[in-house]
């Protein structure tokens, strides 16, 4: 929940096992599987748990966020009917279950999402730089935390496929990533932790200079 209200702290539970029940190591094996086939992408799987309804999202845990999450990705593509599910868990026929859909051609999935461009990063280190304040309807990696923000980068890393396209198969859009680092009473206000700075990487479309000049 990074750095919403109300939450409280991250409870550590000690001797955590990897998985609680078995439908949990199922359900890491049937996203990797499908992953790994190149039916999703792990941003498209981001934004599908974004879309999970926030009562079972907070209620079902991370594993079951997964399973709604894969459950969406699939109705989506066509492999499992609007009703399927739910009709196999009540164990009656369901009425709009498919048959026979043509699948999604899969191909291989690349090791890495970092690629290669032919420009230079925008900015560089040392540089001051504010987060943009953007309001996406989709997906994006940009925390709103830290919109409006003043920070400095701190290190450039290769270009990466962007994910607020990606994830809705509207291309790569390979960009600069930047460690962009930020007081934390800036973020957080008077109560955080005094010389505290938070580190955050972002895509360069989510950064503008601070002065306005390159």
């Amino acid at each position: 929940m990074g750095g919403m209200h109300g939450f409280g702290r991250v409870e550590v539970e000690p001797d955590e096992p990897v998985f609680h029940a078995e439908w949990e190591g199922r359900t890491f094996g049937m996203m990797a599987v499908t992953s790994a086939l190149g039916y999703w992408t792990a941003d498209a799987f981001r934004h599908a748990i974004e879309k999970v309804p926030v009562v079972r999202y907070l209620g079902d845990g991370y594993y079951g966020r997964w399973l709604l999450a894969l459950e969406g990705l699939l109705v989506d593509a066509g492999l499992l009917g609007a009703d399927e599910v739910e009709a196999r868990r009540l164990a009656r026929p369901p009425t709009t279950a498919v048959r026979g859909a043509a699948s999604p051609t899969p191909g291989p999935s690349p090791s890495t999402a970092q690629r290669e461009l032919d420009r230079a990063p925008r900015f560089r280190v040392g540089q001051g730089v504010v987060a943009r304040d953007l309001q996406p309807a989709g997906h994006t990696r940009l925390p709103g935390y830290a919109r409006r923000r003043r920070g400095v980068v701190a290190r450039i890393y290769p270009p990466w496929v962007f994910p607020d396209t990606n994830a809705h198969a509207r291309g790569e859009n390979p960009q600069h990533v930047y460690s962009v680092g930020f007081a934390a009473r800036d973020l957080w206000g008077p109560d955080a932790e005094p010389n505290a700075r938070v580190h955050v990487d972002m895509f360069e479309s989510y950064l503008e200079p601070e002065d306005g000049h390159e």
